[in-house]
């Protein structure tokens, strides 16, 4: 009985351990999506896991505007049109593709053109950045989102 609060203390560390290695190898948590333009963040998204598969959505905006005005996606094309971006489900039904760090199958909305395109998303630098691929036919737009939390 004297070496158990030993072992414990190992199997806390033990559980710590794991619990941030898995961190690094999902997606869910908090990013920073990057404007292609001038490289500055431009939007928060939390993507969080769900029965059909990973949803990111906006939960904050970092460009600067007015904090009285409630930003809404009028270009979308879809049951998004006219809603508020933040809140906005952006990321919708991204599954892993085995035992990869890939996620594909679902799809991702581009805000500024209110169109949704096929998604891929790769994590990269030991989970520290996800790469973001959106689709249309064989053309593809590459971004790269810093984890955030």
């Amino acid at each position: 009985m004297k070496h158990q609060p030993a072992s414990t203390a190992l199997l806390w560390l033990a559980l710590l351990c794991s619990a941030s290695g898995m961190a690094n190898d999902s997606p869910v948590g908090l990013w920073q999506s990057i404007d292609d333009n001038n490289g500055k963040p431009r939007a928060e998204i939390r993507i969080t896991e769900e029965p059909t598969g990973l949803t990111g959505r906006i939960s904050r905006n970092l460009l600067p505007n007015d904090p009285n005005v409630v930003q809404l996606c009028t270009k979308c094309v879809d049951e998004r049109k006219d809603t508020p971006l933040i809140g906005m489900e952006m990321i919708r039904r991204a599954k892993r593709v085995g035992d990869s760090l890939v996620w594909e199958g679902g799809e991702i909305l581009d805000p500024d053109k209110g169109q949704p395109y096929r998604l891929q998303l790769k994590l990269v630098d030991g989970g520290q950045r996800l790469q973001v691929r959106g689709y249309i036919g064989l053309f593809f737009r590459t971004q790269i989102w810093r984890r955030v939390g």
